[in-house]
């Protein structure tokens, strides 16, 4: 089996996909934009004017909104991305990232599709450089209102392809039960990317958030003391940074990737205050939406994950994949969790498949 990576499954509902299934990718070349383009960007360096969206519990969520800009090429492919045939807004791509990162963890897919689609980025809440929640609010359940009130916010209309990373795939999963009338009509396509809707081990999203002589006897099941002790942790993660690196490149990635890789990631988990880890951790264990998936058979679904992800592991995807009728499977082998930096060539080429499809789609509306 290549170590490219394989596909599996056939994508639902890819109206007119076959004379430019390639369309994004194909604008992308044009443009320049190779699988160096992130490599030569500093982690971070990617911006737009912030917007805030205060979300129902007043917590402010720090957006970013990327928009397209028309590539001199022009043309059908152009059209397609930019404005669909009954002059509607173009869609719009929603990135929803994952526990303890931010909107930056996306950085090869944003600096892939900049100026090419209309793309969100926001942090959730706790995260980045959005507002601190309450624990109450620290819920898989309301990270999906977060995500409704965004797309109100800032894409009031047109088509949505939703693209979330472990977390942020469960959000998507969430706002496709409480809100399953969007699936199909503002909702065109959706990726989930290294996540589950259930049967997940919490404690493997704790090892890399700890020092090395506290992962095990946390893990063990002393979760309930988290809160109590968030500050002392904070403090012993900064005094073991280096080892906290070791387990950092060991559960965020499965081959060897650059250093720098390594240090990006790291440095967003070492931003996550420990309290926001202990407010969100009980949620991920009684997680259970595997029921819910199936509305999203409606449209063009992407699932990716790397075959040596520690923390949602390649079983979770499959079994995703099997739930989503029609739904395309890309297992991306020796990749880890952070699959969206490790083999952002192969998952950037199925975005673009992705993206196409459900512009497609949305066109042929």
């Amino acid at each position: 089996m290549s170590r490219r990576g394989r596909f599996v499954g056939s994508l639902a509902g890819a109206l007119g996909v076959a004379a430019g299934t390639v369309a994004v990718g194909i604008l992308r070349q044009q443009r320049a934009i190779s699988r160096r383009a992130g490599e030569e960007i500093a982690f971070g360096a990617l911006r737009s004017t912030p917007v805030t969206v205060v979300a129902d519990d007043g917590v402010p969520l720090h957006v970013e909104v990327d928009d397209v800009v028309p590539q001199p090429t022009g043309g059908a492919v152009d059209r397609l991305l930019r404005r669909t045939k009954d002059g509607t807004p173009p869609v719009t791509v929603v990135f929803v990232h994952g526990f303890c990162l931010n909107l930056d963890c996306w950085h090869f897919q944003r600096a892939a599709y900049r100026g090419l689609v209309r793309a969100v980025y926001y942090d959730q809440r706790s995260h980045g450089r959005s507002g601190n929640s309450d624990r109450e609010h620290s819920t898989i359940e309301q990270l999906a209102r977060d995500l409704h009130r965004v797309l109100e916010e800032v894409v009031p209309e047109g088509p949505v392809v939703l693209v979330g990373h472990s977390m942020g795939g469960m959000t998507i999963v969430a706002l496709a039960e409480e809100h399953p009338e969007l699936i199909g009509s503002r909702v065109v396509g959706v990726g989930l990317i290294s996540t589950t809707a259930g049967g997940l081990d919490p404690s493997r999203m704790l090892l890399p958030m700890l020092p090395a002589r506290l992962a095990g006897p946390l893990a063990g099941g002393a979760v309930r003391t988290l809160h109590l002790g968030h500050r002392a942790i904070d403090s012993l993660r900064r005094a073991g940074s280096a080892v906290a690196t070791v387990a950092t490149d060991r559960f965020a990635f499965g081959t060897d990737v650059p250093r720098g890789y390594v240090e990006f990631v790291d440095e967003m988990l070492a931003a996550t205050p420990f309290e926001v880890v202990a407010d969100f951790f009980p949620h991920f264990a009684g997680l259970d939406k595997f029921d819910f998936v199936e509305v999203l058979s409606r449209v063009p679904t992407s699932v990716i994950c790397g075959t040596a992800d520690r923390l949602t592991s390649i079983g979770h995807s499959r079994k995703l994949q099997s739930r989503i009728h029609g739904a395309r499977l890309l297992e991306c082998d020796e990749a880890g969790h952070m699959v969206i930096m490790e083999r952002h060539e192969l998952v950037n080429a199925e975005l673009d498949q992705l993206i196409t499809a459900a512009s497609a789609r949305a066109a042929s509306r």
